[in-house]
């Protein structure tokens, strides 16, 4: 397994809105910098940097920031202009659109994923389709 350079999917900006284990967030959140999740969170967020949701944090609802590092569990959609990493403990339910994904081994990933390359957005195809064009 190939070890990823850390420092390409670290935390830009300033990380001030943190939602702790065990707080419950009902309702839209946004933030202009960073953010981590390690509560529950009912509503959309959106970040202008990155957002963390780490492996005890859950998400119902939309996701909207420049990347997304996911390590719990969301439900819903997350569209990303830059990134999207889903480590091994993440399971993630919904459309993900995003300019580059990153899934790690034992990340469980269900729904349908549009990347953006070169200016337009493509959908994802499986490996077999690929290989009969």
């Amino acid at each position: 397994m190939a070890k990823r350079e850390e420092s390409n999917f670290g935390v830009g900006g300033d990380l001030n809105s943190i939602i702790g284990k065990g707080a419950v967030l009902t309702g839209d959140l946004e933030v202009k910098s960073s953010m981590r999740i390690d509560g529950h969170v009912k509503g959309n967020l959106k970040c202008g940097d990155t957002i963390i949701v780490g492996k005890d944090g859950r998400v119902e609802g939309e996701i909207v920031a420049k990347s997304a590092v996911i390590g719990g569990t969301v439900n819903g959609k997350i569209e990303a202009t830059d990134r999207v990493v889903l480590e091994a403990t993440a399971v993630f339910t919904g459309d993900l659109k995003a300019g580059k994904l990153v899934i790690d081994e034992g990340a469980v990933f269900d729904g349908q994923c549009s990347m953006k390359t070169g200016g337009k957005v493509q959908a994802a195809q499986p490996a077999s389709e690929k290989a009969k064009e």
